[in-house]
């Protein structure tokens, strides 16, 4: 590939930087509400060292002026010079008090955070799922909860010590020499100004660095599971991936050197200025101290104190730079959390009857919500905007199944099929009409009661990378051994699991990718049996198997179906011969339903349908009949 490609290939994130919304800080305060005690605690530290750093060098000038005087004795020098020692040792104590509290403070405000955006995006729909960069969402997880905690950790710890230590420092050399203080002060423009300037490139390039990692966040999640690794070496593209992100490294380096080489300018700069006021201290003051005008205490004490001039100085003529840059990883955490679920519980919601299981659909219009409505466009790594509405998908669709029945939907891919599962479980909310199970329409349902009643089997069962018994607990934590072994053999994998070395606790693999499809699909079917729901939807959960696997878990699935009212998206017609009601469903609607006999006889879409699959060669409508 190219150099120009490997530009190509990489793609920067198309979202505009947005402004800090008004009332960010006062949602900063209120993380940091649980913490005020130990807040306190840490910033009372800080003013002690700040307080220290001020008198150690005075003390040291009063033990040159001994010296140079030959004033006092010698226990009095003896005397400073163990306060000193006694100060380095409060200091250093207090420099590890106050690294306790700050990692007491950082780390918990790491915790909440982080498991606040976890909570909040567990109750997010599937649609946002569907468009978000996993990625780009666990960034927001590690390094912008890491970046936000620095706030209180660093920025806050420097502005209260370097506001402190700035006005003590100045206020001590004043005392000692105005002359020197400001001419000293002098040479700060020199500085500071270019800094500022500094200052404000670090935040920009703070802002992109975190894009960056998030997005090399994002192709490493996707590349790395078991079924992109997969697509790579199946299309044979390890190269072209290799390219692509070093494409994204490249500029994840770039952006290092180029912050590394701003952050040792604006050392190197101070250490210059400094050095330049410290040789103007000892010149000044040395002449000074010649006309009796200043002790030579003086002078070394303004060119020890002058050293802690400069850096409050910096620091505190680029905090709206430090502040801002903390504000940016707190605004992408609130950005995430301030992002409304669309599918919550009513706060008048009430339990499903747990008799009842009834479902019925009541003139069930759907639509598909925009991307605005259920994602964020920094969550997306390649956000376009959309042209147009996607549109209705449902229109009108109305059936009723009563407890034990089975009714089956049948018709080509994409007729809307599992959309009308998806809206059961609440997945999905309607446009208009209703979906109610066991009479309760299940936007007035409890959660928890529609987890309980409802189950579904999908036609790609994901297992997470866990052992088999902890696959299936997932269903029903509490259930004991004996429940476990009852519901692998009702979903016909029993056998399987006894006959493996490590038994029900056999790793599964990434999704699974340990076990084969038709094993994939019985445990699903365990892990539904085990919670014993009283209406299952089965989403074309045969489609993908060998015969004789949809032959296992089609036994396995008499099983789970028996006594309870069923949902079956049926892709084999063989499959859904003996259901209670068969409906035929065609862009977004139900154009046909009946039994199989019935819609056979009629000679319509199902008809059509039966005869593409059995007979593919033209036949009469008496052999239909027959």
């Amino acid at each position: 590939m190219t150099s120009m490609a490997a530009m190509r290939s990489f793609r920067r994130d198309v979202t505009p930087a947005r402004e800090i919304p008004a009332g960010t800080v006062r949602r900063i305060l209120g993380v940091a509400g649980p913490y005020r005690r130990e807040l306190t605690f840490f910033l009372a530290l800080v003013v002690v060292s700040a307080v220290i750093g001020v008198a150690t060098p005075l003390l040291a000038g009063d033990i040159v002026n001994r010296i140079a005087g030959l004033e006092g004795t010698a226990g009095d020098i003896v005397r400073i010079a163990l306060l000193i020692a006694g100060l380095a040792l409060l200091d250093a104590g207090s420099s590890l008090a106050q690294r306790w509290y700050s990692a007491r403070i950082g780390e918990g405000v790491i915790y909440d955070l982080r498991a606040r955006v976890f909570e909040h995006v567990q109750r997010m729909p599937v649609a946002f799922f569907t468009r978000t960069q996993t990625g780009a969402l666990v960034s927001r997880l590690n390094n912008d909860v890491i970046g936000a905690q620095q706030a209180f950790t660093s920025t806050l710890s420097g502005v209260v010590s370097n506001a402190i230590g700035l006005v003590l420092t100045a206020g001590v050399m004043l005392t000692l020499s105005w002359q020197i203080t400001l001419l000293s002060v002098v040479l700060v423009p020199l500085f500071v100004l270019p800094a500022k300037r500094i200052g404000a490139k670090l935040q920009e390039i703070t802002r992109e660095s975190y894009g960056l990692n998030a997005s090399m966040n994002a192709t490493m999640t996707e590349r790395f599971n078991v079924a992109g690794a997969l697509l790579v070496k199946l299309f044979g593209r390890p190269d072209a991936e290799v390219e692509s992100f070093r494409g994204r490294a490249a500029r994840v380096r770039d952006i290092g050197v180029l912050s590394a080489m701003y952050g040792r300018t604006f050392f190197t700069a101070l250490t210059l200025v400094a050095a330049l006021a410290t040789a103007l201290v000892y010149g000044l003051g040395g002449s000074l101290a010649f006309d009796g005008s200043l002790t030579p205490g003086a002078v070394v004490s303004l060119a020890l104190l002058l050293s802690r001039l400069y850096g409050p100085l910096t620091a505190l003529s680029n905090v709206r730079v430090d502040v801002m840059s903390a504000m940016v990883s707190f605004d992408r955490v609130f950005e995430v959390l301030d992002l409304e679920p669309m599918i919550a519980e009513a706060p008048d919601a009430r339990p499903v009857p747990a008799g009842d299981r009834s479902l019925e659909f009541d003139h069930v219009g759907f639509r598909y919500p925009a991307a605005a409505e259920v994602s964020l466009a920094s969550l997306e790594e390649l956000s376009l905007p959309e042209q147009s509405d996607s549109g209705p998908v449902l229109h009108d669709v109305t059936f009723r199944a009563e407890g034990g029945q089975l009714v089956a939907l049948v018709g080509h891919s994409g007729a809307g099929k599992s959309t009308i599962a998806n809206l059961v479980p609440r997945l999905y909310d309607v446009t208009s009409g209703a979906v109610r199970v066991g009479g309760v329409d299940v936007r007035q349902a409890t959660a928890d009661s529609l987890r309980d009643a409802v189950g579904v089997v999908s036609q790609d069962a994901h297992l997470f990378h866990d052992t088999i018994r902890a696959n299936l607990l997932y269903a029903r934590p509490e259930a004991t051994e004996d429940e476990l072994w009852a519901a692998m053999t009702g979903a016909r994998i029993a056998a399987l699991v006894a006959s493996l070395p490590d038994g029900l606790d056999t790793v599964v693999g990434d999704r699974g990718y340990r076990m084969s499809g038709g094993e994939k699909q019985r445990l699903a079917i365990a892990r539904v049996l085990l919670k014993a729901p009283g209406i299952v939807i089965l989403d074309e959960a045969t489609a993908h198997l060998d015969s004789e696997s949809e032959a296992a878990v089609q036994k396995a699935l008499d099983t789970a179906l028996a006594g309870r009212t069923s949902l079956v998206i049926a892709h084999r017609l063989s499959t859904i011969r003996s259901a209670d009601r068969i409906l035929v469903v065609d862009e977004g609607r139900i154009v046909e339903q009946g039994t199989h006999d019935e819609l056979l006889a009629h000679g319509r879409r199902y008809a059509d349908l039966y005869r593409t699959q059995f007979a593919p060669a033209p036949v009469s409508a008496d052999a239909v009949q027959a």
